[in-house]
């Protein structure tokens, strides 16, 4: 009789142990359903991300634009005609690197020759500072 009870107890723990199987496999169709609504949202998204397709194109801003009279020390470099900011800073880089002006160990360093001293007021001049320095003679 011992046998029939083990038996007996065999059958119901695997019940039991079927039991939570099948409600987790209950539970993962309804987690499928809640990341089914993720999906939806994300496929959404690159829809709404469209930009129409006519841009219109950027526009200047009109001070750095403006023309400026460089003083005569900035004259010798750039020419003495008025030019917008942007340009008379394009023809110091061309003046720097046409007499090659750029420290060859930091390019960040110009050693200015007889004409930038002029203009900056020492031998050596850290780029950043350069337009600093040449915004002062423009007027």
């Amino acid at each position: 009789m011992a046998t029939a009870k083990k038996a007996a107890k065999k059958p119901v723990a695997k019940k039991a142990a079927k039991k939570p199987a099948a409600k987790v496999a209950a539970k993962k169709p309804a987690a499928k359903k809640a990341a089914a609504p993720a999906k939806k949202v994300a496929a959404k998204k690159p829809a709404a991300a469209k930009k129409p397709a006519a841009k219109k194109p950027r526009t200047p801003n009109a001070a750095f634009m403006k023309a400026l009279t460089p003083s005569a020390a900035l004259a010798a470099v750039v020419g003495d005609k008025p030019l917008p900011r942007t340009e008379v800073v394009k023809k110091m880089w061309e003046y720097i690197k046409k007499a090659k002006l750029q420290d060859a160990t930091n390019k960040r360093q110009i050693n200015a020759d007889d004409k930038l001293k002029a203009v900056f007021g020492k031998a050596s001049v850290n780029m950043f500072e350069m337009t600093k320095l040449v915004g002062k003679h423009l007027s």
